[in-house]
């Protein structure tokens, strides 16, 4: 058996922006897996969809497929889209093996991706004792996913920065704040630098919000969103190493 294509389902969006970012990191994983074939297939807004990757594969007699939700918490699309779309295509192409692999976060290398990012816009680590952060994600309706992106403000907050906050682009409550609430949270807490960091993989609208929240608050740093940032190339790799590895089956006593 020919080793299994990896095809990372990103949403898609009608922002060129996202696709081409989408293909830059799908770019730098080939660089890193040589001989592996990576396709890449959106949910929408974009094409080629998943149903059309997975018949052309099937039609070039491709025995199985690792599908990669480029997604950083398990939310609607990861619960619900994507199975269903899978499901539809293992159903239509029996011949096909499909496995789903794992979102990608939460992960280490997602944390040292949003350090990468925040270097590259001016925060040393020597700053940080000295920094606020406001660690900015898409946001939304889904409680577990919520609750990950505080987990890693939690996280992040015991690496040395003075003061760290959640912020959400979308779903806002009172509980949810938004990047300038958070920036502000911060400053009226005395912190004096503020830096921003998208929890998000590529440009489109909910990074866009971010960046006018934080321009809006004053906030000191902004830094540009994960994108093909070589962390998460190493990342996507991992996630389906960790799809094709054997699935250990429970003996019972």
């Amino acid at each position: 058996m020919s080793t299994p294509v990896l095809l990372v389902i990103a949403h898609g969006s009608r922002d060129p922006r996202h696709a081409a970012t989408v293909h830059a990191l799908t770019a730098r994983v080939r660089a890193l897996r040589p001989g592996l074939r990576v396709e890449t297939g959106f949910l929408e807004f974009n094409a080629p969809s998943v149903p059309r990757v997975l018949e052309r594969l099937a039609a070039e007699g491709v025995d199985e497929v690792v599908a990669l939700p480029l997604l950083l918490t398990r939310a609607f699309h990861a619960k619900t889209d994507i199975p269903a779309v899978l499901r539809e295509a293992r159903t239509g192409l029996p011949r096909l093996g499909i496995r789903q692999a794992e979102v990608l976060g939460p992960s280490p290398l997602l944390n040292a991706a949003l350090e990468h990012r925040l270097h590259e816009a001016g925060v040393s680590p020597g700053d940080r004792g000295s920094t606020g952060l406001v660690l900015a994600s898409a946001g939304s309706t889904d409680p577990e996913a919520i609750a990950v992106i505080a987990e890693i403000a939690r996280e992040l907050r015991h690496t040395g920065w003075c003061a760290v906050r959640p912020a959400f682009a979308s779903a806002i409550s009172p509980d949810r704040p938004r990047t300038e609430d958070a920036v502000r949270a911060l400053r009226a807490e005395g912190v004096r630098r503020v830096a921003v960091a998208p929890y998000i993989i590529a440009p489109g609208r909910l990074p866009d919000r971010i960046a006018a929240g934080a321009e809006l608050a004053g906030a000191d740093v902004l830094a540009d969103v994960l994108g093909p940032a070589p962390e998460l190339a190493r990342l996507l790799v991992r996630r389906y190493d960790e799809a094709r590895a054997p699935r250990r089956v429970a003996l019972s006593a």
